[in-house]
């Protein structure tokens, strides 16, 4: 390794910048920490917290949501802010090649296209189902092949495999999905009479924030708003790091750490199967259920969790991708056959409309491909997204559906995630609700609540417990516990204009609330608390040094102090080597500030952001759950993928 890494890195740090020895270097650090000291104690002291606001954030459009009585009061950032608007561009649309696919499905039904005759003559086709193996979530079972006899076909499963041969001997093979007629499923009866009795269709894409929302789905959100009238979360706000933290809050009210063991490599792991999911409770009311999510190689409860053992709603997409995931390779870039793959899934939802008409429905889909990545190519999905939006309303299946349309957080791992608007992006993501034309009416309290939370502190906490009222309307009446709020408040409620983010379970690392100033990276206080970071870093991976390297600081890029108030919880650190296990203080505990700070680490150069407490006796510490790698780690920890998958962005394997 080309890099020598001191005892200390905050001692590295000081001698790399002024190339002084080693000696010396220690001498003058422990001078300034004694002058640091006492100036700290001096009523001129601390000048330098006060610091100057990042440029990007003083010349920033931020209008405070137009609310001035709120705790919380949230920026109201611009999409094309010059700080971030050269990290959006326009990308090539993408254009599949209309002759690649032969079949065409809807509605539980598939034919041979017209256009496929006319051009290759003959063709005679053998088609056969494919299934989840039962028990294995990574697993598909293919049935017996059957040949196509009729013009058109009842599709045999959800997803079917089909192989055809034209007279002048050319082939085609293609799986598909749909959703097949099922006479069990459609003889479900609901037996929630206190539900609003309202299909619930949630459809999201991965890591786009509110802004980039705006930037690469204008034309369908446009329709959303201006046509059928959709209301956004202005203050929908992230509570950890990832998809997961996102989705088992929204999916089961409760976080990782709250739920049953199910990481992979850990002691008594368990699948998924026992989580109290929300579906169960729309299944249980009569609901049909649905849950689709793409790159099934990195699925949401798969890659790092156990997974399902058996499957988890009526209509579960994962088999289809992990068939379809290695036919990608034959198609053009992003398409299978003739489609855009996001098509496929769109096509899949407007299917469960037209099977289960006049059935309730809980449909949840999320599509990760274009934006996991890189957010531009997003905009691939506009346009056919504004067309399922269009076909819905057009049929009328939205008179009687709550529509949502969501992510899970902002960009990750893209450039602008080191901008300072990049880091307040990643914990806004978009989400918003449409309401049927007659709910106003019907429901003018709820309605009215909705709109005034719309504009406040939400999380996926909030979205889980809308979710239950709107399975039991009963619970409207129920009184919340004037002693301690609620963590997670359903948006039919009204929501406190004094809500905190501790009050909303939102660690001060994921809260846009706070007050943000810029402050010298080469300071004391920012050197130890870096320090410290790493060396937790690196404790996690200790298991793993045969493997994974041992980090160290090549340079910190920002740094940041928090302002907080009595509002805010007071963390004392974290519990678990993971980080998941947070341990609370009362408002009693003195932590005197938060320390936010960005910086790169060797071998690697892995990118990553912290928050630090430091409490009134200079105590650092430091908390698992508010580190955050923010670029990418490619196939740097490729070596741990199977016996440590949580570890991936810490580790540089050897």
């Amino acid at each position: 390794m080309p890099y020598i890494c001191f005892m200390n890195s905050y001692i590295r740090l000081i001698c790399h910048r002024y190339k002084w020895s080693v000696f010396l270097c220690v001498l003058v650090l422990y001078l300034i920490w004694l002058a640091t000291k006492i100036h700290y104690s001096s009523p001129q002291g601390a000048d330098y917290m006060e610091g100057s606001f990042l440029d990007d954030y003083a010349t920033m459009d931020f209008n405070l949501q137009n609310i001035s009585d709120q705790v919380c009061v949230q920026p109201d950032l611009r999409p094309f802010h010059p700080s971030v608007a050269g990290f959006f561009y326009q990308v090539p649309d993408l254009v599949c090649d209309p002759r690649d696919n032969w079949i065409a499905v809807e509605n539980g039904t598939f034919w041979i296209t017209p256009q496929a005759r006319k051009l290759y003559g003959k063709i005679k086709c053998q088609f056969a189902a494919v299934y989840r193996n039962a028990g294995d979530d990574n697993l598909t079972v293919t049935g017996r092949r059957e040949p196509m006899t009729k013009d058109i076909m009842k599709a045999p499963s959800d997803y079917f495999k089909i192989s055809c041969l034209s007279e002048n001997r050319t082939r085609y093979v293609n799986i598909h999905a749909t959703i097949a007629y099922n006479a069990t499923k459609h003889e479900r009866k609901v037996t929630n009479s206190k539900s609003m009795e309202l299909n619930v269709l949630m459809f999201g894409f991965d890591s786009v924030s509110r802004m980039t929302w705006l930037r690469k789905l204008p034309k369908s959100r446009q329709y959303f708003r201006n046509i059928l009238g959709g209301i956004e979360l202005e203050g929908y706000n992230i509570v950890g790091d990832g998809t997961p933290q996102a989705l088992l809050p929204l999916l089961t009210g409760k976080t990782e750490l709250e739920l049953p063991e199910s990481r992979r490599g850990h002691p008594n792991a368990k699948v998924v199967d026992g989580h109290p999911w929300i579906w169960k409770d729309f299944e249980t009311a009569g609901y049909i259920t649905q849950w689709a999510e793409d790159m099934a190689h990195i699925g949401t409860f798969n890659l790092r969790m156990m997974g399902f053992t058996q499957q988890p709603v009526h209509h579960y997409m994962r088999p289809f991708y992990l068939v379809a995931e290695k036919l990608y390779g034959h198609n053009k870039p992003y398409c299978l056959g003739s489609l855009p793959r996001h098509k496929v899934m769109l096509e899949w939802v407007r299917d469960s409309f037209m099977q289960y008409e006049r059935k309730l429905k809980f449909i949840f889909g999320f599509h990760s491909e274009y934006s996991h990545g890189n957010p531009n190519n997003l905009q691939w999905a506009d346009v056919d997204l504004l067309a399922l939006l269009q076909f819905l309303n057009d049929k009328q299946y939205l008179n009687n559906t709550i529509l949502i349309l969501m992510s899970d957080h902002g960009s990750r791992f893209a450039d602008i995630r080191e901008t300072f608007q990049g880091k307040l992006e990643e914990r806004l993501p978009y989400f918003a609700f449409r309401f049927p034309s007659w709910f106003k009416t019907k429901y003018p309290g709820i309605h009215e609540n909705f709109l005034s939370n719309s504009k406040k502190l939400t999380t996926p906490f909030d979205i889980h417990e809308t979710f239950h009222d709107i399975l039991d309307l009963a619970r409207m009446d129920d009184k919340i516990d004037s002693g301690q709020p609620s963590r997670g408040i359903s948006l039919f409620r009204p929501i406190s204009a004094d809500r905190t983010c501790q009050e909303a379970g939102i660690e001060p690392h994921w809260c846009a609330c706070l007050k943000w100033t810029e402050i010298p990276v080469d300071i004391p206080p920012i050197i130890i608390a870096v320090t410290k970071v790493i060396e937790f870093i690196n404790k996690l991976t200790s298991n793993f040094r045969n493997i994974c390297c041992e980090l160290c600081l090549l340079k910190v890029k920002d740094a940041y102090k928090f302002g907080i108030d009595n509002n805010v919880l007071k963390y004392k650190g974290s519990a678990d080597e993971d980080g998941r296990l947070p341990q609370f203080g009362d408002y009693k505990q003195n932590v005197n500030e938060i320390y936010q700070v960005t910086f790169v680490t060797i071998p690697g150069n892995g990118t990553f952001e912290a928050s630090v407490n430091r409490t009134a006796n200079g105590t650092f510490i430091v908390n698992g759950g508010q580190i955050s790698r923010i670029n990418k780690y490619g196939h740097h920890a490729d070596c741990i993928v199977e016996s440590a998958p949580h570890l991936r962005p810490y580790c540089y394997c050897q």
